[in-house]
């Protein structure tokens, strides 16, 4: 026992390590050169201070965002992957994305500008998009009263994930011009997040999902062996199944209304921490999510220096890595 708690330990304290230090440095870079020293000095006032206005406004936040989506859609990959017991789950598969995107589409679409304590109204009808997709999915999937199905609630999310898309194009097809390349922007995935109200929105459903999350690798472990051997030792499959579900269509949704539906970190990197580290949930729940958060990260510093001064969608660059990964894991499943 002692044995797998210090290999915990050293693996978590491995990731946690590598992450802090990629969101320490990738603030440092860019297309424009700053100085540290004037960033953070007192003795130019702030409205003159480009480096600290860089630093601050410009890549910090982005940066941070970067961080908490990278590591939502990580570890919801892994809890998704256990639940449905399908390594190829993602954190979309269950249409909350759709559902987040729809609801952006709606708000840019027409115009809304109502906004709540200095978030814009995009993130918040995206947020509700996805608590849309996650009562559809979940009421379809306990429908037949015999507990909830796993079975519904893949082919219902892949469902509902089809109709919202046709949605969703249907919504960019009345839009006007200016309308329709600000939602494929978004689409594509962008943490341009220009400041902080944001993330701060973001972080309270966050922090809830990942409090789930601690209470999860035990029972998930169990979960990937089948549900008759996680009753018969002694879990409550139901109520497992519900947590599961919820958190990590939580933490999706949240993630989602603060990034865009960035695609393939919730199921690359799962499956490149197992590689490295092994299966036991115990470590790759908390691995993931640091390594999701430094993956998505380095994602975004490549997004907006390879081709700088234009900044890409960090979007492309996941699909850039995720799609030949995809279908590397397709074949070798085969």
């Amino acid at each position: 026992m002692m044995n797998i708690r210090r290999r915990i330990a050293m693996v978590v304290l491995a990731f946690l390590a590598f992450a802090i230090a990629v969101i320490v440095v990738a603030p440092m870079v860019g297309s424009t050169s700053i100085s540290l020293s004037k960033a953070f000095g007192r003795s130019v006032d702030w409205n003159e201070n480009v480096d600290a206005q860089i630093f601050f406004v410009a890549r910090l936040p982005r940066v941070l965002s970067g961080a908490l989506v990278g590591a939502a859609l990580a570890a919801a990959g892994v809890v998704l992957q256990a639940l449905l017991r399908n390594p190829l789950a993602t954190p979309f598969t269950l249409g909350v994305s759709a559902g987040a995107a729809l609801g952006a589409m709606v708000a840019i679409a027409i115009g809304l500008d109502v906004g709540w304590f200095g978030v814009s109204s995009v993130p918040i009808a995206s947020f509700a998009g996805s608590l849309v997709a996650i009562g559809i999915v979940y009421a379809l999937a306990t429908s037949q009263r015999r507990g909830l199905s796993t079975n519904v609630l893949l082919l219902a999310g892949v469902t509902l994930n089809s109709f919202f898309s046709a949605l969703i194009l249907f919504v960019q097809y009345v839009s006007d011009f200016t309308q329709s390349v600000r939602a494929v922007r978004w689409l594509m995935g962008d943490l341009d997040v220009g400041g902080y109200s944001s993330i701060v929105a973001a972080l309270p459903m966050l922090l809830a999902a990942f409090g789930v999350f601690a209470f999860l690798p035990r029972t998930l472990n169990l979960l990937t062996l089948g549900e008759d051997v996680a009753a018969a030792r002694g879990v409550d499959v139901m109520s497992a199944q519900r947590w599961a579900f919820f958190s990590a269509s939580l933490a999706t949704g949240a993630a989602v209304s603060l990034g865009g539906p960035i695609g393939f970190i919730g199921i690359v990197v799962p499956h490149l921490v197992r590689l490295m580290i092994g299966s036991d949930h115990r470590i790759v729940l908390p691995a993931a999510a640091l390594f999701g958060a430094a993956f998505t990260v380095l994602c975004d510093l490549t997004a907006r220096t390879i081709m700088a001064p234009l900044e890409l969608p960090v979007g492309i660059i996941t699909a850039l890595i995720g799609g030949p990964f995809f279908l590397w894991l397709l074949v070798k499943r085969s």
